[in-house]
């Protein structure tokens, strides 16, 4: 069996830790860098470094910016008392591109999935509970994907959240069931944005 130079090999294993790639995938990237000349390969490792050094999460709804809070959280614009809890900044960079919400946000860093080991002491829930707690909040709009991890991320956080005298919505079934936010177009989602529901044990 032929075996790659070290360097390649690590290389394949890292990219094989990234979410979906395979190890063919991960082969044809790694051939692809080592097609790009010098410059480009700085570049990318530059790239990256600044990732690293310059990125960190906003210590108030958990998303990640250059400076903490984030941008939205410091926008007297937005209305503090509506909070849109969503799973993954992507989730979040989402929703905000569709310009329908004007709240604010909190990343909850997952979805429930006992499968893997993600319980609700994994996700970010107590930080959002403090935030209630301190920050006159009247409304969460619960954002998670409507799957099955999505879905009893959102029954969670209802049963949690609504002995606490709030409005809980949920999306609109606008989106299909199954799939994921940061995948949905910006009419659908901002529909669904436009279109929430309280949520009940039913939902």
């Amino acid at each position: 069996m032929t075996s790659f130079p070290t360097p390649i090999q690590q290389l394949i294993e890292a990219f094989r830790q990234l979410p979906g790639i395979g190890q063919k995938t991960s082969e044809r990237f790694v051939f692809h860098l080592l097609a790009q000349p010098k410059n480009r390969l700085d570049e990318l490792a530059a790239s990256l470094s600044n990732i690293r050094e310059k990125i960190v999460a906003c210590g108030t709804c958990g998303t990640y910016t250059e400076q903490s809070p984030c941008s939205i959280c410091r926008d007297p614009g937005r209305d503090p008392s509506l909070i849109c809890v969503v799973a993954t900044s992507a989730d979040q960079l989402a929703i905000e591109q569709t310009g329908e919400f004007k709240g604010r946000y909190h990343i909850l860093g997952g979805v429930l999935n006992p499968i893997e080991g993600v319980t609700p002491d994994e996700l970010r829930v107590a930080p959002l509970l403090e935030r209630i707690k301190s920050n006159g909040i009247k409304e969460i709009l619960i954002a998670t994907n409507p799957d099955m991890e999505g879905e009893a991320t959102a029954i969670y956080l209802y049963r949690t959240l609504s002995p606490l005298g709030l409005t809980v919505t949920r999306l609109a079934r606008g989106l299909p069931m199954g799939s994921d936010l940061e995948y949905a177009d910006e009419i659908t989602l901002g529909n669904a944005i436009k279109g929430r529901s309280q949520m009940s044990t039913g939902n």
